[in-house]
């Protein structure tokens, strides 16, 4: 952490780090904001900027992001992006790899501390998703190699198996719940060493009823007309959910913990 100055946290990404499924929609909350208020035990008088915009692709998150992040010189920064890309007809794990890897070596190389995760098993979260497993695997494998070059720190929620628990996770399926955004900002917290953090975020929920295999179809089947067809139809459109919209903290500002 840095000596003398007030710490630097800037986050970028996509829906998942501006904080979609954790609160108002509009003005989310999200992992990076919980992960910022854990930041004021270290500092008090950490500032945080959060660049992630919904619905960008890993390419668009270096394009557009990188270099503001850059501008920021910030001692700590989280790179989460590649999702939007697995769920992408054409979709290139090295490609995907190779923008983050750029983000990790620019940011890295400006003396920046910098942190990333793995993603979940798809399938075990939404079974209609089960042939993107094989990408998910393909990606957490050149995150980790690509991380590992540079020097960043990698909170691996894919390695346990309460990342998939459906709690954790809100209505879409795509963005976490207010408990699983918390379970991040404690994975990457604990991975960055933060004072009074620990593994309890691993630790798995009391375990729920299963419900009968009708009503598991019948979720499969509202989920796809709710959630699948309107997003879907987006894609056909060539639209994105994030169309217009610029991030939710474009400048460095105060933390104010939330308690």
């Amino acid at each position: 952490m840095p000596n003398g100055e007030p710490l630097r946290y800037v986050a970028l990404g996509d829906s998942q780090t501006e904080g979609l499924g954790d609160g108002d929609p509009a003005h989310p909350r999200g992992w990076a904001d919980r992960l910022a208020e854990r930041l004021t035990t270290v500092d008090p008088e950490v500032t945080y900027a959060n660049l992630a915009v919904r619905g960008r692709l890993a390419g668009e998150v270096r394009g557009e992001q990188l270099a503001p992040a850059l501008a920021l010189r910030p001692h700590l920064v989280t790179v989460v992006a590649g999702v939007n890309d697995l769920i992408r007809p054409r979709f290139d794990a090295a490609e995907v790899a190779g923008h983050l890897e750029a983000m990790f070596a620019a940011l890295t190389a400006a003396g920046a501390r910098v942190a990333t995760l793995t993603f979940p098993d798809v399938g075990k979260i939404a079974p209609i998703a089960r042939p993107l497993r094989s990408r998910v695997f393909q990606l957490n494998d050149r995150i980790r190699v690509a991380a590992a070059r540079h020097g960043v720190v990698v909170a691996e929620t894919a390695s346990h198996a309460v990342s998939t628990d459906p709690r954790l996770w809100s209505a879409d399926r795509l963005h976490a719940s207010p408990l699983g955004h918390e379970r991040i900002a404690a994975a990457v917290a604990h991975a960055l060493g933060l004072p009074g953090s620990d593994d309890g975020w691993t630790l798995p929920l009391h375990p729920p009823v299963d419900p009968a295999g009708w009503r598991i179809l019948g979720a499969e089947l509202r989920w796809a007309g709710t959630f699948l067809g309107p997003w879907l139809m987006r894609r056909l459109l060539g639209r994105s959910s994030g169309d217009g919209r610029t991030a939710k903290r474009p400048t460095l500002l105060p933390v104010r913990p939330t308690g």
